[in-house]
């Protein structure tokens, strides 16, 4: 007679996902290894809202890729304050707003990249680099791209004042998304028409969790510039511009002697 024990039905589906399901349990509570594996992932949350982003270094890894930078703070003093007043991360400090604005070049430019560290310093540290590098690489002929400005204690409406005082026409501010127990990683990207001090969530599109287990770097860069050219064009972002990039993926033409 065969006492083996049956298959666990749930197997295949653990293997593609990262979410919690079908953790069993010890009498009634979790076994031991999940219990652990809830901490270790409650804590890499934590440590990825608290760990300070260093800009500095950011800003010279960005320089080697060829782009000027610059790099800002919030009027956020510290992380305790970041946390505690979303209302001052999204406003410049007093000083730097200043400095940005004579440092704005005549035309302004077409896209601004905003980097900013967000929920999620680590996100930013594993993920901007590859980002910042797909975007630049598949900008579009005739597109200007001002600088890339680092920011710290930062909310995405930062992203409105800096785009404003550098004269952009389309701000994207790539920034740590808030962490989850499955992923503490995320980045996201806010795109914004026009942006201004006022503007609100419903005049942005986002794209989300950008990292090697979600989103890749270069299928976020060809959204966004979907959506930048689309943006051009009915001269909007948010609600409503539909992102319907995936759609013109699959309607592009076949490549010459591709297979069908």
């Amino acid at each position: 007679m065969d006492r083996r024990p049956a298959p666990d039905p749930w197997a295949d589906l653990r293997a593609h996902t990262a979410a919690r399901i079908a953790l069993g349990r010890a009498g009634a509570a979790l076994p031991t290894h999940e219990l652990l594996r809830f901490g270790l992932a409650h804590a890499q949350a934590r440590d990825a809202v608290h760990v300070r982003l260093d800009p500095a270094a950011l800003a010279a890894r960005l320089q080697s890729l060829g782009c000027a930078t610059q790099v800002v703070r919030s009027a956020a003093a510290d992380r305790a304050t970041y946390l505690l007043r979303p209302d001052l991360g999204r406003r410049l400090d007093a000083d730097d707003a200043q400095r940005l604005g004579q440092a704005a070049a005549p035309g302004g430019c077409d896209l601004l990249l905003v980097v900013a560290d967000g929920l999620s310093s680590l996100a930013v540290e594993r993920n901007a680099m590859p980002l910042v590098q797909a975007i630049r690489a598949q900008a579009p002929a005739g597109w200007t791209l001002g600088p890339v400005v680092v920011a710290t204690q930062a909310r995405v409406a930062l992203g409105d004042e800096i785009g404003a005082l550098l004269g952009a026409r389309m701000a994207a501010v790539l920034i740590g998304e808030r962490p989850g127990l499955c992923a503490p990683d995320g980045l996201g990207i806010y795109l914004t028409w026009q942006p201004r001090v006022g503007c609100h969530d419903a005049q942005r599109n986002c794209i989300s969790n950008v990292r090697p287990e979600g989103l890749p770097a270069s299928a976020a860069a060809a959204r966004l510039w979907w959506l930048c050219r689309e943006a051009r064009r009915l001269g909007l972002t948010g609600v409503g511009l539909k992102d319907r990039s995936d759609a013109a993926t699959l309607d592009a033409p076949a490549t010459p002697g591709a297979a069908p």
